[in-house]
């Protein structure tokens, strides 16, 4: 009875060991293979010069991030932490990476960023299938306060950056959202010293705002929308562009890629460039057209700027902007395009007596490809407002 007692301890011993041994942990080297991999997708290249693994936790040191087959250009990254690594059917989830902070000098420049980390990172266990499983997922990512000196004299900054994507239930639609806030740029010591005059005198030596990005893509269709694409000035207003195309789909994705790294591993610059944007064209030919509109919301810009102006030519404000009203129907008549001439002279002039905002959008009644665009184009310019419907107002 003993003996079978301690042959049965003995068992139950051996398959503790045997499923706590290293065969069955977490193996760091997989994982930044798979994560390697999705990225040398995209057109770059991670590599790092030793790998240590403490439970679910995977630290990779002398990491450096670099083009695909560039080896001369790598940025230097340090240390990377995967902390909550769980492998998922050949992949990986990672409750968060974090990454040192960045502190980068190069010449006369110095870039600094901290707080640097990424969460809800799903790693593809095979990243060529073409699918959308096939791409390298977070749900966060996100940076702290970060500067950009010149000279030892701090140029540009931003207190914070985030960046979020999710994806539908069905993943059919992944939605991406952008943020930077607390944006700041010194301007007065810009070389020119034309264009220092310039912006003190339109009171622009120093700018403050925020950036933000948002829109979604569906994959099936290929349909990329920006809905948001602003920044936002003190003093000076807000610029927003939005685009809608489509065709934009996983397998247009994986030929642009390939086009990349076409390019990269060719040792003739010249040759390769002339390929790339050959390759780039006929891919060009995929694309569809839906809208597009720019827009801008004053806050103080427009008058100092044509005060500026008028002081520079030597007359007053109200002349120049009655000149600009005068000029702008001229300049229009000699795109042929009568309706849009109106609409142009009647918003610019609303605009110029009272700076609000100002629009043009490009709303087609049904999508236009991009070869009927470019067609247009080269053989008959003029019409290509009547192809995009384009529109411009002010003050609405």
């Amino acid at each position: 009875m003993r003996l079978q007692t301690t042959r049965h301890f003995l068992f139950a011993s051996a398959a503790v060991i045997a499923f706590a041994s290293p065969a069955f942990a977490l193996d760091g080297a997989d994982v930044l293979k798979k994560i390697n991999a999705a990225y040398a997708a995209q057109g770059g290249e991670i590599e790092a010069k030793s790998i240590a693994v403490d439970g679910s936790t995977v630290t990779l040191t002398g990491v450096t991030f670099g083009a695909y087959g560039n080896k001369e250009q790598v940025f230097p990254v340090g240390q990377v932490t995967l902390e909550g690594v769980e492998e998922d059917n050949g992949g990986y989830n990672i409750d968060k990476m974090s990454f040192d902070n960045v502190n980068y000098k190069h010449e006369n420049i110095g870039i600094d960023v901290t707080d640097i980390y990424m969460s809800g990172v799903t790693v593809p266990a095979d990243a060529t299938t073409g699918t959308v499983d096939a791409l390298l997922f977070y749900e966060e990512a996100h940076s702290g306060p970060a500067k950009v000196s010149i000279d030892g004299k701090e140029t540009f900054s931003f207190e914070e950056s985030t960046a979020t994507m999710t994806r539908s239930e069905d993943k059919g639609t992944i939605s991406f959202d952008v943020n930077a806030s607390g944006f700041k740029a010194d301007l007065k010591d810009v070389p020119d010293p034309k264009s220092r005059e310039a912006l003190e005198k339109l009171n622009m030596q120093n700018v403050a705002g925020d950036l933000a990005i948002n829109g979604s893509w569906e994959v099936a269709p290929g349909t990329f929308t920006i809905d948001e694409y602003s920044i936002d000035l003190k003093d000076v207003g807000r610029l927003n562009m939005a685009f809608s195309f489509s065709g934009y789909t996983l397998n247009f994705i994986k030929s642009m890629q390939e086009a990349v790294k076409a390019q990269a591993a060719n040792p003739n610059k010249e040759q390769a460039d002339q390929a790339a944007g050959l390759a780039m064209l006929g891919l060009m030919q995929q694309l569809t057209f839906n809208s597009a509109e720019i827009s801008f919301d004053d806050a103080g810009i427009t008058k100092r700027g044509i005060s500026y102006a008028a002081s520079e030519q030597g007359t007053t404000s109200d002349q120049l902007a009655q000149m600009i009203k005068g000029m702008v129907p001229i300049m229009m008549a000699q795109l042929n395009v009568p309706e849009l001439q109106n609409a142009v002279s009647a918003a610019v002039n609303t605009y110029i007596d009272d700076p609000k905002n100002f629009t043009i959008t490009a709303e087609p009644a049904k999508p236009v490809p991009f070869p009927m665009i470019m067609g247009a184009a080269m053989g008959a310019p003029n019409t290509i407002p009547q192809v995009l419907g384009v529109k411009v107002t002010a003050n609405e």
